[in-house]
């Protein structure tokens, strides 16, 4: 293929997925809306209902984000994503459980085993969510060391190419700059599958590359759907083996029948919020600059950080109808998971259900 075939290649977006798939963000950091002067509690009793009324509802995916210490400071309590994953995963029966995992916390052997652990444990419906890392105290703090972007990303291309051979059932013999095993492999019950879904975040020029190159689904942080179109089609043209690779997005919903409903609702909740969360996550030397992930918020001005990674930008808060067709938008440019935050988390996410999932539908001329 030569270059005016590739330019032409990436211009267009990849057909729209068969399905839509919607997951939640479980509250790893506590209650997504607490008032800066309340503690931040991140018990997993919160996660568990959360995570239960999700499956109840009728979502396919949700997700443990992975953080040591909490970003909004060491006083504040945060979940830990593996051993939670591992007990959502024991108390559902439907539902995707998702743990996000940073490499340099985990030899891959070690964290291989423990995915083939939760794969069994929820009989098939474990994933992987692989993030290089963007908050630098917890790595620097605890002395595991934060070395500068591409080197993260050479050592994330390096551990899940391990991970990946060894969820699968293969022995590796591996040599290279970072690890090294020799004639290993693991046994497990297998599911019907040959390993967990993997999923990742990274977009930059090196997190395409590793989304292309290891992973299942590439799941981009929330922003509208004319700019999201072209990083679609960019990773979707590039060369990969195996299954074509599908794409997600993140944000934070909020629906009522009216957008000015929904826009009052919202504003009620960003002033109990005060902007703290918004605050100490800018603050200068705790975030990666080279994190595109984190930095590209500034792009939009009207944008808000509520909830999880995407906050207000992709458009997700307004009236039903209004919501339920930027989701189709979203669907028609190759989106097929919404990995959505909501607040209060239950009575919203199961209103979000009740309204949006039939609507869409509709739209896709799906019963």
């Amino acid at each position: 293929m030569n270059r005016q075939e590739q330019a032409n290649v990436t211009r267009l977006p990849p057909s729209p997925p068969d399905d839509i798939r919607y997951g939640i963000w479980a509250p790893h950091r506590g209650h997504w809306v607490t008032p800066a002067r309340d503690p931040v509690a991140a018990p997993f009793a919160l996660a568990r209902d959360v995570v239960l009324s999700a499956e109840r509802s009728g979502y396919a995916t949700a997700l443990f984000a992975q953080h040591t210490i909490n970003p909004a400071g060491q006083d504040a309590e945060v979940l830990e994503a593996w051993t939670a994953a591992a007990a959502a995963a024991a108390l559902t029966s439907r539902i995707e459980i998702i743990a996000a995992v940073k490499p340099r916390l985990y030899h891959p052997a070690v964290l291989a085993k423990m995915a083939l652990g939760i794969e069994d444990i929820s009989a098939g419906r474990f994933a992987i969510n692989l993030v290089s890392a963007w908050y630098k105290p917890e790595l620097e703090l605890s002395g595991i060391g934060f070395p500068p972007h591409d080197e993260r990303y050479a050592y994330s291309a390096e551990w899940m190419e391990i991970v990946r051979a060894l969820m699968e059932g293969h022995t590796v013999d591996h040599d290279g700059p970072s690890f090294r095993l020799r004639d290993f492999s693991l046994r497990s019950t297998r599911h019907g599958r040959r390993r967990p879904y993997v999923y990742s975040g990274g977009e930059s020029e090196q997190g395409r590359r590793l989304a292309a190159d290891h992973a299942d689904c590439w799941l981009v942080n929330g922003r509208p759907v004319e700019d999201l179109q072209p990083m679609i089609a960019d990773v979707a043209a590039r060369p990969r083996k195996g299954a074509p690779l599908r794409f997600g997005t993140t944000g934070f919903a909020l629906v009522r029948e009216t957008e000015a409903q929904a826009q009052a609702e919202l504003a009620h909740w960003l002033s109990v919020q005060d902007g703290d969360a918004d605050t100490v996550r800018r603050q200068v030397g705790h975030i990666d600059p080279e994190a595109r992930t984190i930095h590209y918020v500034k792009q939009y001005k009207e944008g808000r950080l509520i909830g999880a990674n995407g906050g207000t930008i992709p458009g997700f808060v307004g009236s039903y109808d209004q919501v339920a067709e930027r989701i189709a938008a979203f669907h028609r440019i190759g989106i097929g998971t919404f990995l959505l935050s909501f607040f209060p988390m239950i009575e919203e996410q199961e209103r979000f259900a009740r309204e949006i999932f039939p609507r869409v539908r509709a739209l896709a001329g799906r019963p």
